[in-house]
C-alpha cells in the first residue's frame, strides 16, 4: 500500500521480507516505524471520544433450529465434502472451495442448491470430456461476491487435473457415482422451499426494529448474506409482508430490476448537478443508498456493501450469514457504526444452535474478538493484534472439515481459543509499542484548542464565501440570505457550462448543490476577483457598529493611513500561496499584520480616491513588504531543507534495500542448489539423475551470471539513486511570483 504513495520508502518484496516479515530484531523495528512515519498516521476511534459522540453496539442473537430435511442435507454435502477423493472440485482450489460450499449451505438451501447444478455440470462435462475451465472463478463469483478476495489472499498447493489424466474405467465409474449423489443432494435442495432460518427473519426484524425504537432510531435495518441466491430468496421472503415495496437491494452488479428503477429516478431527478458524477456503477450505489435513506426500510445486501458505502442513518445490522473473518464483520458493522451514527447500533447474529462449530464461532468472535457489544471501538486493538483474519477463517474451516463428533469439535475449538488467546495477548502487551504511533498528549492538548479554533475557521470562511458570492452575483442570481442559499438567473460566465442551481453553503445537503471554497462556480468567482484591476480607493472602517470587541483594533479608532496586500507565490517542491499584510498610519506607525486582517472583519464604506500614494509612504510598505518576502522565504527554504535531508535518508535506504535484494537472491539460490544437489543423490534412475544434474547446472549457472553482475547491478542502484537526487534538487529550487491584489487608503471610526 505504502508504494501508492512512494515508490522508495521499502525496496522491492524480497528485501522487505528480509527485514520486516518478522520484527524480532528491535532495530528493525524501529527502522520499519521511522520509515511508516511520514505516511502512516494512525487514530483510534476511542482516542477522539471527547470531540466525536460515538455511540454502543447492543448484541441479539436469533436462534433458529433446522428442519429435519435442512439438517439430512447439511449432513450429506458435509459428508460429501469429507471424502478425499472430489472429481468436481479442482485440486489446487480443494479447500477454498470447500469452505464457500459450507458458506453457502449454512446460507440457505437455494444457495448451495445452484452450486451443486453448477458442479454437476463440471462433471458432466468431465464425462463427456468436454473441457471445462480448471477454475470455478464464475460459477462462485456470480453468487459468493468475495470469492476473488478469496482467492487472492488463499495460497493452496497442488495441481490442477486435465480432463486427459481420466483414462481408467474406474475413474470413469466413480465419476458417475459422484454425479448420481449430487443429483441426489441437488434434488433434495430443490425440494425444501422454506427455510427455517428465513421464517426466524421476520422474528429478527420485529424484535431489532422493537429495539431501534426504544433508542430513538429509525425504522431502518440492512441485511448482510454471504450469496445473491440467498439474497433472491430473502427478498421473495419479505415481499409478502408489511415490507413490501419497501426494500433494496445492494450487491456488486446492482442490475436488477429494482435497482434499475431506483437509478433511472435518482438520475433523472439529480442530471446536471454534482451529484452526478458520470461514474454509473458509482451513480447506482448512491442512488440505491439514497433511496435506502429517505424511503426504503430494508436494505438486502452482499459483501459488496460492507465497504465503500456509508450508513450511518441506520442503527440495525443483521448479521443473516456470519463471516468467519473478524475483521469482514467488523467492515459489515463499521457501515452503520460510524462517525455520525446518532444511536446505539442494534447487531442481530442469527444462529444454528443445533450446529456445535457455529455455537462456538460466534462465541469466539462475540468474547474474544468483542465485535458485537461494547463502546465503539472496543474491537480496535484485538483486531489488530491478530495476523490475519484469512489465517483464523482457514483454521475454522479445518475443524468444519475434519471434526464429526461434537467431542472433536469442542476440543478443536478449545485449542484455536487458547491460540488465539495467546496470540492476542503478547500483541496486546504491545500496545504502548506502535508501530503506528497514536496521537499522545501533546497532540491531545492541541487538538482540545484546535477544535475551536477549527470550528471557528470553517464558520469564518463559508461567511467569506457568501459574502464574496454576494457581491459577484449580485446580476446574476437570486438569494435567500437566511438559508444561505442561491440560484443563477444568468450564467455569469456564458463560456462554460453551469449548473443554474440551487446552490447551498453547509454540510449534509440533499436538496441543493453543496457550494462550498472547493467548488468549480466558487473557484471561478474567487479567480476572477483575484485578476480584477482594482482602482485605488478610501475605506472607511466602522468599528462601532459592530457587536464583537476587537481589542487589537483599539488603538486605530481615529486614525487613518495605508495598507497594501501582495500575494506572494513559491514554487519550489510544492506550490505555496502567502498573502502579505502591510498597513501603516498616516504618523508612519507600522500595524501589525493581524491588526490589517483584523480590519477586514469590519464593515467598511467606499470613498473614491484620485491621488497617488507618497513616496516616503511607498518606500516604508515596500519595505514591510520585503520583511515579510524574506521570513516566509527562510521559512519555506528551512522547510525544504529538512525535506531535503529526510528524502536523501530514505533514498539511502531504498538504495540498499534493492542491494540487498540482489544479495538474498543468491543466497536463496546458493540454498536452492544444496538442497537439489541432497535430493539428487537419494534418486536411483539413472535417466532421472542425469536430469537433476542438469538442472542442478542450469541453476549454478544462473548463480554464477547474478554473482557477475552483482557489482555492475549495485552501481546501477547508486546511478539511480544519485539522479533521484539530483531531480529532487531541482525541484527545490524557489521560483518566485509577486502580484499587488489591491492598495487602499484606510481610516477607523
Amino acid at each position: 500500500m505504502i508504494s501508492f504513495i512512494d515508490d522508495f520508502t521499502f525496496g522491492d518484496i524480497k528485501s522487505y521480507k528480509a527485514q520486516f516479515s518478522k520484527l524480532t530484531n528491535e532495530d528493525n523495528f524501529d527502522d520499519l516505524k521511522a520509515r511508516l512515519a511520514p505516511v502512516c498516521k494512525r487514530t483510534l476511534r476511542r482516542q477522539v471520544l471527547e470531540y466525536i459522540r460515538y455511540t454502543n453496539r447492543i448484541p441479539i442473537t436469533q436462534e433458529f433450529i433446522p428442519t429435519e430435511e435442512e439438517q439430512e442435507l447439511y449432513d450429506v454435502v458435509s459428508g460429501y465434502l469429507r471424502r478425499q477423493n472430489l472429481y468436481a472440485l479442482p485440486a489446487s482450489q480443494r479447500h477454498l472451495i470447500t469452505l464457500i460450499l459450507r458458506k453457502l449451505l449454512s446460507s440457505s438451501t437455494f444457495a448451495i442448491a445452484g452450486t451443486l447444478t453448477s458442479l454437476l455440470y463440471r462433471l458432466n462435462a468431465k464425462l463427456k470430456r468436454v473441457k471445462v475451465k480448471p477454475e470455478m472463478d464464475d460459477d462462485l463469483g456470480q453468487d459468493f461476491e468475495s470469492y476473488e478476495e478469496l482467492k487472492d489472499e488463499w495460497q493452496e498447493n497442488g495441481d490442477t487435473p486435465s480432463d486427459e489424466n481420466i483414462v481408467t474405467e474406474e475413474e470413469l465409474e466413480a465419476i458417475r457415482e459422484e454425479i448420481n449423489d449430487l443429483q441426489r443432494f441437488r434434488d433434495l435442495a430443490e425440494s425444501i422451499t422454506h427455510n427455517a432460518k428465513g421464517k426466524e427473519l421476520l422474528i429478527a426484524l420485529k424484535t431489532g426494529f422493537s429495539k431501534a425504537k426504544e433508542l430513538g432510531a429509525n425504522e431502518k435495518a440492512v441485511i448482510f448474506t454471504e450469496s445473491r441466491r440467498t439474497q433472491e430468496y430473502l427478498l421473495s421472503v419479505l415481499s409478502n409482508t408489511e415490507y413490501k415495496g419497501r426494500i433494496v437491494l445492494f450487491n456488486g452488479s446492482n442490475n436488477d430490476e429494482i435497482s434499475k428503477a431506483i437509478y433511472k429516478e435518482w438520475f433523472d431527478f439529480h442530471n446536471g448537478t454534482d451529484k452526478v458524477t458520470g461514474s454509473k456503477t458509482a451513480d447506482i450505489r448512491s442512488a440505491i443508498v439514497d433511496c435506502f435513506k429517505n424511503r426504503a426500510t430494508i436494505m438486502i445486501a452482499t459483501e459488496a456493501a460492507a465497504e465503500g458505502i456509508n450508513l450511518q442513518f441506520c442503527s440495525l445490522v443483521i448479521n443473516y450469514d456470519l463471516p468467519w473473518n473478524p475483521q469482514r464483520i467488523e467492515q459489515r458493522i463499521g457501515r452503520c457504526h460510524r462517525y455520525g451514527q446518532k444511536y446505539d447500533v442494534v447487531v442481530v447474529n442469527f444462529l444454528n444452535k443445533k450446529n456445535a462449530a457455529d455455537v462456538r464461532v460466534h462465541e469466539l468472535l462475540s468474547e474474544k474478538f468483542k465485535l458485537f457489544s461494547g463502546v465503539f471501538g472496543a474491537s480496535d486493538e484485538i483486531l489488530g493484534s491478530i495476523e490475519s483474519g484469512v489465517d483464523f477463517e482457514k483454521r475454522i474451516a479445518r475443524i468444519y472439515q475434519e471434526c464429526r463428533t461434537e467431542e472433536e469439535i469442542q476440543a478443536s475449538f478449545d485449542v484455536l481459543q487458547k491460540d488465539m488467546e495467546m496470540e492476542i495477548d503478547e500483541k496486546m502487551k504491545l500496545t504502548r509499542k506502535n508501530l503506528l504511533e497514536n496521537f499522545d498528549e501533546e497532540v491531545h492538548e492541541k487538538l482540545k484548542v484546535n477544535l475551536a479554533e477549527s470550528k471557528e475557521y470553517l464558520s469564518k470562511h463559508e461567511n467569506w464565501l457568501w459574502q464574496i458570492t454576494r457581491y459577484y452575483l449580485e446580476p446574476y442570481a437570486d438569494f435567500i440570505t437566511g438559508d444561505h442559499s442561491f440560484t443563477l438567473r444568468q450564467n455569469p460566465f456564458p463560456e462554460e457550462k453551469i449548473h443554474k442551481g440551487p446552490y447551498k453553503v453547509g454540510k449534509n445537503i440533499e436538496d441543493a448543490n453543496i457550494y462550498r471554497i472547493g467548488h468549480p462556480l466558487a473557484q471561478r468567482i474567487i479567480n476572477s476577483c483575484k485578476s480584477s484591476d482594482l482602482l485605488l480607493q478610501q475605506l472607511t472602517f466602522n468599528y462601532s457598529d459592530t457587536a464583537k470587541k476587537i481589542s487589537i483594533l483599539d488603538p486605530l479608532i481615529g486614525k487613518s493611513g495605508w495598507l497594501c496586500l501582495v500575494t506572494l507565490t513559491i514554487d519550489s517542491f510544492e506550490t505555496e500561496d502567502h498573502i502579505l499584510f502591510c498597513g501603516i498610519t498616516d504618523n508612519g506607525k507600522e500595524l501589525d499584520i493581524e491588526q490589517v486582517q483584523r480590519l477586514f472583519s469590519l464593515s467598511a464604506s467606499v470613498t473614491p480616491f484620485i491621488d497617488k500614494m507618497p513616496d516616503n509612504v511607498s518606500d516604508n510598505i515596500n519595505k514591510m513588504i520585503h520583511r515579510q518576502e524574506m521570513d516566509i522565504l527562510q521559512s519555506n527554504a528551512e522547510h525544504n531543507g529538512s525535506f531535503f535531508d529526510a528524502e536523501l535518508e530514505k533514498l539511502d535506504k531504498w538504495a540498499e534495500d534493492i542491494k540487498n535484494s540482489i544479495e538474498i537472491e543468491l543466497k536463496q539460490l546458493d540454498k536452492d542448489i544444496k538442497a537439489r544437489k541432497t535430493e539428487a543423490k537419494k534418486i536411483l534412475k539413472l535417466d532421472e539423475k542425469v536430469k537433476a544434474q542438469k538442472e542442478i547446472k542450469d541453476m549454478e549457472k544462473k548463480r554464477n551470471t547474478l554473482r557477475q553482475n552483482l557489482y555492475q547491478a549495485q552501481d546501477e542502484v547508486d546511478d539511480k539513486k544519485e539522479r533521484l537526487i539530483e531531480e529532487i534538487e531541482s525541484r527545490l529550487k524557489q521560483k518566485i511570483e509577486k502580484a499587488e491584489l489591491f492598495t487602499i487608503i484606510w481610516s477607523v471610526i
